[in-house]
């Protein structure tokens, strides 16, 4: 009796464009570019495919909806979940940094940061023992201390140049974060068969995108 194909949750929009050629080579049955495809779930192939907010998977993961999915460390780093993290595919590269304005210091602790990762940023100043008031934003966070809301913002930082435009500068990092491939963890154990030769085609089309070409 043939076993079921694994299931697989991958977030939309900018991460998965971001990993789109590292899952292709290992074998996901992703869409080729430039179709027009807004399925949510994909059935068929040797894995069926789900796409979900990339906050969501890893509970798809978690909770075993999903044997294996593709999402950012700041996710995790934000939301712990109770799974796996074998895999870095090395694409979707950035970091979570604090900023401040350029024209100021930051004032003497407690001192104000606006963000909307809340549980990182109050792990990474609690480890240092530095008290904050963490202030919750969802959006447009590089105005909160243009505005005096905040002394400083937590955000998730590629190029600067975002930064930069708003008057800011990067005071230290918090961790570099790209694309983790988690896993749910009872099909590790009891789906080693299947999932281990996926998370091997896995970690080598990362290796061979990293690779400099000769």
């Amino acid at each position: 009796m043939p076993h079921p194909p694994l299931v697989a949750v991958l977030p939309t929009g900018r991460l998965l464009r971001a990993a789109a050629g590292v899952l292709r080579r290992a074998g996901l049955p992703l869409p080729e570019p430039g179709e027009a495809d807004r399925r949510l779930r994909i059935r068929g192939g040797p894995v069926d495919l789900l796409f979900a907010k990339d906050r969501d998977v890893p509970i798809y993961v978690e909770h075993g909806v999903a044997d294996l999915g593709v999402v950012g460390r700041d996710v995790l780093e934000e939301q712990p979940a109770h799974i796996y993290w074998p895999v870095d595919l090395g694409v979707a590269r950035c970091r979570m940094a604090v900023a401040r304005p350029a024209d100021r210091p930051l004032p003497e602790p407690p001192f104000r940061i606006a963000t909307k990762y809340t549980r990182a940023a109050a792990r990474h100043f609690r480890s240092r023992g530095i008290p904050v008031e963490l202030i919750p934003l969802h959006g447009a966070i590089e105005l909160a201390p243009a505005l005096d809301l905040a002394d400083a913002i937590v955000d998730i930082v590629e190029t600067g140049s975002t930064l930069r435009d708003n008057g800011l500068v990067e005071e230290e990092t918090l961790f570099e974060s790209s694309a983790r491939v988690v896993v749910n963890r009872a099909s590790f154990r009891l789906r080693a068969d299947v999932l281990g030769p996926m998370l091997e085609r896995l970690e080598a089309a990362a290796k061979a995108k990293a690779a400099p070409r000769p």
